[in-house]
């Protein structure tokens, strides 16, 4: 998809005296656009076609490919300039032809989306903020290139050239539409308000969602909806959360999260009866998904959510395979649903280790961080015919990635959910 722009564009009659390198580069221009068009499908939040991978995984590769399409943009004014240093006029922004003008501006949204996303941090920008102005850049570095190619019109000189550009552009356009305006014009009609918001350790508060005027939805446990609150659904801003309700549950649902930014730090002082909206359910980290005669359940921080809905839902289902929970926690003071998952080791075939970084002086437990020592002397002998889901921050999921494959599980025995969209 991301070459087809060529079959057309470099059909035909090619202007005179342009060279190999000027074609090239107009090559890699037509690429780095329609990859960068292809970028709003990616994020489109299509579950049909994120099923397969699942979505954080579609968001991975959303955020690589990015890079390969930035690379191409820039190479097209790059050899250009080899090609005729003269061009460098087509780069003053008062003399320069419109044309010239509206690729410049498309490149340097390009650049200011990378800086953003990959300095975030560094720049002290808010989640929110720069959600906003990477869908606005996005946006407007998509309408400036195809303005530019517009203009030049070299390839676009055709009548049948003109309705396949057209064809191009109305899909670009019809996934804008379809993501800013018919999706939250679907979730307006089904809204939810918060009924309850408890107070959990370890700074997480779990908010519970009754739907109004609707029955809400099924979930599979591990699954996770974006949510806006206290916002129209037209907002800019959605934030993702798992699930960490039962999926056997009467259509309300609930998320647990933890206080770690600008929402989340917000989410305590939510009041009962605020308006929702959720975007959901979204994601394959499922043990419907994956069945296998029991489960290793690995989390770390708040990514014991998703996990709690799984054992909540075997619970109520009164579902025995065995299941072992490795749980990472900084302090026992911290650990989330600490006294549940006691009571859980009751109703279930549940192995629960708790691996505490700072323990209390007359803690007999584990200690320090999920190694594969800890691992080894917990598994059960037949772990290998296991499924292994694992949830928690990045450095963790790579590190029990790579002690699982050293311990023989194979690849797709492992189930990982990686919330870093930023």
């Amino acid at each position: 998809m991301a070459v087809a722009p060529l079959i057309f564009a470099l059909l035909g009659d090619s202007p005179p005296g342009r060279g190999f390198l000027i074609d090239f580069s107009v090559a890699l221009g037509f690429v780095g656009l329609s990859m960068i068009g292809l970028q709003f499908a990616l994020v489109a939040r299509f579950q049909s076609a994120a099923a397969p991978f699942g979505e954080d995984a579609v968001v991975q590769f959303h955020r690589q490919i990015s890079y390969v399409a930035t690379l191409f943009m820039l190479a097209h004014p790059a050899l250009l300039l080899v090609q005729d240093i003269s061009l460098i006029a087509l780069f003053n922004p008062v003399t320069a032809p419109w044309r010239a003008r509206f690729a410049v501006t498309s490149t340097i949204c390009v650049l200011a989306i990378m800086i953003t996303s990959i300095w975030r941090r560094r720049l002290r920008m808010r989640y929110e903020v720069w959600q906003g102005l990477h869908m606005l850049l996005s946006i407007a570095s998509a309408l400036f290139a195809l303005a530019h190619i517009e203009l030049v019109g070299h390839y676009v000189d055709t009548p049948w050239k003109r309705v396949l550009w057209v064809v191009m552009t109305a899909a670009f356009v019809g996934l804008i539409v379809w993501v800013r305006l018919v999706r939250p014009l679907r979730r307006l009609g089904r809204p939810w308000e918060v009924e309850q918001v408890t107070a959990e350790r370890g700074a997480t508060t779990t908010i519970s969602l009754r739907p109004v005027g609707h029955d809400g939805f099924t979930f599979e446990p591990g699954q996770f909806g974006w949510i806006t609150v206290g916002r129209s659904p037209f907002a800019l801003t959605q934030h993702p959360f798992s699930f960490s309700s039962s999926a056997e549950a009467d259509g309300r649902v609930q998320m647990s999260i933890r206080a770690l930014g600008d929402f989340t730090s917000s989410v305590a002082d939510l009041r009962p009866g605020t308006r929702a909206y959720l975007d959901g359910p979204h994601g394959v980290f499922s043990p419907d998904r994956n069945e296998g005669p029991g489960f290793v359940l690995i989390a770390g921080g708040v990514g014991i959510s998703p996990v709690m809905s799984m054992l909540r839902t075997f619970a109520d289902r009164d579902d025995r395979r065995p299941c072992h929970l490795f749980y990472a926690s900084r302090t026992l003071e911290d650990t989330t649903f600490l006294e549940e998952l006691r009571e859980l080791q009751r109703r279930l075939d549940l192995t629960l280790v708790l691996v505490l970084e700072i323990p209390p002086r007359d803690w007999t437990g584990e200690r320090g961080r999920i190694d594969q020592a800890v691992l080894g002397r917990w598994l059960p002998e037949r772990y290998l015919r296991m499924q292994f889901f694992i949830c928690g921050p990045p450095p963790m999921l790579d590190a029990m990635e790579s002690t699982l494959a050293e311990l023989g599980v194979p690849a797709a025995h492992v189930h990982t959910e990686r919330f870093v969209f930023v």
